[in-house]
C-alpha cells in the first residue's frame, strides 16, 4: 500500500503568499446586494408561478390562507429588487471608478 505524498513546509508558505496576495475581485457589500436581488425577484418568480398553478388547479378565491401573501409579494418584491439594482450599479461603478483612479496615480 503507498502512503499519499505530503507537501513539504516550502510548498506551503508558498501557498500561503499567494492566498494573501490575491485581490478581492467582488466586496462583501456588492454580493449582499446581489444576493438580495436574487432573493428579491427569485421570490417573485416562485410566487407567480404559485398563483399561476393554484389558479390551473381551480383556485377562484385568493383571500383565504396564504394566498394574500403570495399575490401581494411580486407588488412588494419586484420595485424592491429594482431599487437594489440600482443601488449595486452605483456602488460597483463607484468602486471600479476609485480603483480606476488610484491606479493611475
Amino acid at each position: 500500500m503507498r502512503t499519499p505524498k505530503t507537501r513539504g513546509l516550502g510548498q506551503t508558505r508558498i501557498l500561503e503568499i499567494v492566498a494573501d496576495d490575491t485581490p478581492l475581485t467582488a466586496h462583501r457589500g456588492e454580493r449582499i446586494l446581489a444576493f438580495m436581488v436574487a432573493a428579491a425577484v427569485g421570490l417573485s418568480i416562485l410566487s407567480f408561478v404559485a398563483t399561476i398553478i393554484g389558479t390551473a388547479t381551480g383556485v377562484r378565491d385568493f383571500s383565504g390562507g396564504l394566498w394574500p401573501v403570495v399575490v401581494l409579494l411580486p407588488l412588494i418584491a419586484l420595485p424592491i429588487g429594482l431599487v437594489l439594482i440600482v443601488v449595486l450599479l452605483v456602488v460597483s461603478g463607484l468602486r471600479r471608478g476609485r480603483e480606476s483612479g488610484n491606479a493611475r496615480r
